[in-house]
Order: C-alpha cells, then sequence, then structure tokens
C-alpha cells in the first residue's frame, strides 16, 4: 500500500501539471488574440547584444524601414540590440512594429519601438507565433537564439509541415561559415540535400532581400 505522503506528493504533481497546461492555453490564446490583426508582416531575428553605434545596427534600421515600405509588418522579439533596430525601422516609417518579449532569468527589457507587444513566459508558445504570423524570415547575426528559430522554421519547410516561405540570412561574412559547413559537411555526409541550399538566399543587401521576399508572397 502506498504511503500516504508519497499519494499526497503525486496529486500535487499532478495539480501543478493542470495548472502549467492551463497557463499553456492561456497564454496561446493571448497570443492569437494580440496578434490575428496585424498586416502582411516579416519576422526579423538577431543580436541582443549589438550597440546602436555599430554598422549592423544601422543597416537592420535601413532594412527594416524598406520592408515597411514595401508595406509588411515587422516581428521582433521586442528586445534591444538588432531587435530594437529591427522595430525601429518600421516604427520610424510608420508601419507596424511587433514585438515578442520572452520572460527571462536575467530580464530583457522591451524596445521602445513597438505598437504592439505580447509577451511570453514558454519559448515554443513565442516561436508559434513567429511562424504563425510572418511570411517571411530574416535572420541576422545572432546567438544560439536566431539559430534556434532558424532551424525552426527549415526544418519545418524540409519536413513540409508548414508551406515554404522565403528564408533570408542577411550577412554574408557572418552565414558564410555555416552555409560552407553545410556544404562540406552535411550534404556529403547525406544529412542534407543539394535541395535544401534553396530553402534560403544569404545576401547582404536590403534592396535585394525586399525584392525576394515580394517575389515570393502576394500581399
Amino acid at each position: 500500500m502506498m504511503h500516504r505522503s508519497k499519494q499526497y506528493l503525486i496529486d500535487d504533481l499532478s495539480m501543478q501539471e493542470s495548472w502549467r497546461l492551463f497557463k499553456i492555453m492561456s497564454e496561446i490564446v493571448e497570443g492569437f488574440e494580440n496578434l490575428s490583426e496585424i498586416g502582411p508582416a516579416v519576422s526579423m531575428f538577431g543580436s541582443a547584444r549589438v550597440k546602436p553605434e555599430e554598422p549592423l545596427y544601422e543597416s537592420t534600421v535601413e532594412l527594416s524601414k524598406k520592408l515597411s515600405k514595401a508595406g509588411f509588418s515587422v516581428i521582433t522579439g521586442g528586445g534591444p540590440g538588432l531587435m530594437e533596430a529591427g522595430n525601429k525601422g518600421a516604427f520610424e516609417n510608420g508601419g507596424e512594429s511587433i514585438g515578442l518579449h520572452i520572460h527571462l532569468p536575467m530580464e530583457q527589457h522591451n524596445n521602445p519601438y513597438l505598437h504592439i507587444r505580447s509577451d511570453f513566459r514558454y519559448f515554443f508558445i513565442r516561436k508559434l507565433m513567429f511562424i504563425k504570423y510572418a511570411l517571411a524570415y530574416v535572420a541576422l547575426p545572432g546567438g544560439y537564439g536566431t539559430l534556434d528559430e532558424l532551424a525552426e522554421a527549415l526544418v519545418l519547410i524540409q519536413t513540409h509541415r508548414i508551406k515554404p516561405f522565403p528564408i533570408v540570412l542577411f550577412g554574408t561574412e557572418f552565414w558564410g561559415g555555416l552555409v560552407d559547413w553545410i556544404k562540406d559537411q552535411m550534404i556529403p555526409n547525406g544529412f542534407a540535400s543539394e535541395e535544401d541550399l534553396d530553402l534560403f538566399i544569404v545576401t547582404d543587401d536590403p534592396d535585394e532581400v525586399v525584392s525576394y521576399i515580394k517575389k515570393h508572397v502576394i500581399l
């Protein structure tokens, strides 16, 4: 016969899991409600560590302005660095600027260039919103978070879980090594195919980014 204290522990854990499920459902519903009326959007990912005085920050602002002028809303993680630059370009151009903020142990502040802000505790729900409400992805130089978002989109397209959409790697010097590694290691070893290289483009030209996205997206 199970000891009563152990049964209480099991019941308590079960209740915690039930409440966690309700929190997850609530966060999904809130995200849908906050973002359901935004216009055609491009999700932009990049490092939070880039400073406003750095050239990459300015080129990201320029790119975001061009996307906004082309009729796209801009979605970022809503934080500092290249996320801020992405929001700033759209905001200053009068376009729609959205930030999907994640709660982290070391709190990451929101940038001041947001028209719409949605808060998330769970990374997987936040990634769902990036995918669901974006017609294209622009991956800027960044760290593990940027790689995570990029890989998520690539594998979903590769496995036909979502319809293909434009993915742009902005910054040839930064992304060139990764592309070479895919060509030199993944493809020869049979872990990817030559066709998988067609899932994205790499460029330094903001105008090419906009042209590529417009070519594959009907507004």
